[in-house]
């Protein structure tokens, strides 16, 4: 990234910061994954319970190796032998030290937009772990709460159902079928693949500093 254009990106970020500490989340900005990595690690104490969500942002800044380090006790469902594994460690995660995750938007007003298709990970972001961590990219950012309900239906669901394995109208499309139809926000198809099933948007929070946002000046993720 040239310096100009890195200028122009911070500043963004930095906007977005501001306004989610607004919203009594506390924010951080960085330039690079491996900064993303000593951040999140500053906020972890060795030893703690740890979960997280699926997360390509989380693989591709190295955040995921470091969970996996040993230095605390990361449950992680990748190892679940069956479905009632997994659902046990969705479980658990409520009752974590951290949560980590990335999130599908992050808007220039200092909100969050997630939508979920199991929504163990929009549940752990409203209530339950006592810390959360997001690690969101440069290309999670948007105006507002209408371009983040857009970069779902074209640029987070579809990918996303393809990396699941789940069947649907996006998957195929390379969008949502209610942009054909001028639907809105909750508006999708009816497939048993469909993973926008609950809509979770997160403005100014009671419990300040529980929600940690780490804005980064990469693209990660979807």
């Amino acid at each position: 990234m040239d310096k100009n254009l890195e200028a122009i990106v911070m500043k963004k970020l930095e906007k977005t910061a501001e306004n989610l500490r607004k919203n009594n989340m506390d924010a951080y900005v960085c330039m690079t994954s491996q900064e993303a990595v000593k951040i999140v690690e500053s906020l972890l104490n060795e030893g703690e319970t740890i979960t997280s969500g699926g997360s390509m942002s989380l693989e591709e800044s190295g955040v995921m190796a470091l969970m996996k380090s040993g230095k605390y006790n990361y449950l992680d469902r990748s190892l679940a032998k069956n479905r009632e594994e997994t659902e046990e460690i969705y479980r658990k995660a409520y009752f974590c030290d951290t949560y980590l995750c990335s999130s599908n938007a992050v808007t220039e007003n200092g909100e969050l937009y997630n939508v979920d298709g199991n929504s163990n990970r929009v549940s752990a972001i409203c209530y339950g772990p006592k810390s959360v961590i997001m690690v969101c990219g440069m290309n999670k950012i948007v105006r507002n709460i209408d371009e983040a309900i857009v970069r779902v239906k074209t640029t987070a669901a579809p990918p996303n159902c393809v990396r699941l394995s789940c069947p649907s109208y996006c998957s195929e499309a390379g969008h949502c079928v209610s942009l054909d139809k001028g639907g809105d926000m909750a508006s999708g198809c009816k497939g048993d693949g469909r993973i926008c099933c609950n809509y979770v948007v997160s403005a100014q929070q009671r419990h300040k500093g529980r929600i940690k946002v780490i804005l980064v000046a990469e693209n990660l993720g979807y």
